[in-house]
């Protein structure tokens, strides 16, 4: 059997149930993203009416009829449980009828490509804020191979998702581990002043021989200068050797984040005057520990808290430099740091994961068509 063409609406239908009985609550509301993951809410629940929401069930389908630029926020709930969302949001299933044309998983996959955002975007409608709506979401046509092939190549997805979720467990533990490891260490680890620890220097690319210049952003890494630098002169721009901080005091509080962020590639860049320069003074504390520590959520919090009452809520270098942190033995900096590192190769390797499995969406389904085409000429 070969491909057949089928309209969407003639395979799916509203699903309208909504918790008037009050069977889920806050805690149950989600909502869906752009790259086409459900997630817990953003949005303040407290004193929503959880009446109105609709039940969102197993196997069954949102979407956001406001569209984001080029792309359309939907989910698919492949879980055990239902959940809640928006009544403003729309929820759908596949027809009953249907169940033996189309599987549930291959009709996400379809809709997790960019193809089918750009097609949706297209027959979105609408001035200042575009809509796609359920009837230009049933209008779409597309080809479809027979069940058995579909699930041929769902179960190709559903192995690559089961590898990556087991992989993300570990990666939770691993982060668990960590924190708690810090934890002791704020709680049993002698405090030493961050000004006993690190020092600034000020040396200047006064000779013009470094022209990478680099600024810091608010998840502590290095990132390319946004400036126009076409008429700047580089050779007031401070070097950064490796294992050496660059520091930023403005903003602290409005971002709630301490900028700093630590050099560990080979070759020196070059920062702007602006920012401050610093490096471990002494054998007390390592580089990469000293990072680890300003890269918690404690740290940010209280970095915000003691920042200024000025319009850019500042953390002045002198402030920062009054902090006293927990410092444990070197070897024991040296194993959390070992362990941490660990953490953010496999964390970026997740990631890697999860794009794969979203960039594996689109040749999946051409090979099932292909497949079912195949099949028809034999």
């Amino acid at each position: 059997m070969a491909l057949t063409k089928y309209r969407l609406g003639d395979l799916i239908e509203l699903s309208e149930q909504v918790n008037s009985d009050l069977e889920y609550g806050a805690d149950s509301v989600m909502g869906m993203t752009i790259t086409k993951k459900i997630i817990p809410t953003k949005a303040d629940t407290k004193n929503a009416d959880l009446s109105k929401y609709l039940i969102v069930y197993p196997n069954e389908f949102i979407y956001n009829p406001r569209t984001h630029g080029k792309k359309i926020g939907l989910g698919f709930n492949n879980t055990d449980k239902a959940f809640l969302i928006s009544w403003n949001n729309i929820a759908f299933r596949i027809k009953d009828s249907a169940k033996r044309i189309i599987s549930p998983e291959y009709l996400f996959m379809h809709f997790n490509r960019d193809e089918w955002d750009r097609a949706a975007c297209y027959h979105s409608w609408g001035s200042s804020t575009e809509v796609f709506s359920w009837d230009a979401l049933c209008d779409m046509e597309f080809d479809l191979p027979p069940i058995e092939i579909q699930q041929k190549y769902v179960d190709i997805y559903n192995a690559m998702l089961a590898n990556q979720k087991a992989y993300e467990q570990g990666l939770d533990d691993l982060k668990l581990t960590c924190d708690a490891k810090m934890d002791c260490f704020k709680n049993n680890s002698n405090r030493v002043t961050l000004s006993d620890i690190l020092s600034e220097i000020d040396i200047r690319n006064t000779n013009d021989s470094f022209d990478e210049v680099k600024g810091i952003n608010i998840e502590k890494t290095f990132m390319k200068s946004v400036a126009n630098l076409t008429s700047t002169d580089l050779t007031k721009y401070k070097i950064v050797q490796k294992g050496q901080f660059v520091y930023s005091a403005m903003q602290t509080g409005r971002d709630e984040c301490i900028r700093i962020a630590l050099l560990d590639e080979k070759e020196p860049i070059i920062v702007s005057p602006a920012y401050s320069v610093l490096q471990c003074n002494n054998n007390v504390a390592i580089p990469e520990y000293i990072m680890l520590w300003f890269s918690r959520k404690e740290s940010d919090r209280f970095g915000a808290f003691c920042s200024d009452a000025s319009i850019r809520a500042n953390l002045d270098l002198s402030r920062f430099f009054e902090f006293e942190i927990p410092v444990p033995s070197i070897q024991e900096q040296v194993y959390i740091t070992n362990m941490y590192k660990a953490y953010t190769e496999r964390r970026a390797i997740n990631e890697k994961l999860k794009s794969q499995i979203k960039d594996i969406c689109p040749i999946l389904i051409k090979g099932s068509l292909q497949e079912a085409i195949k099949n028809d000429r034999l």
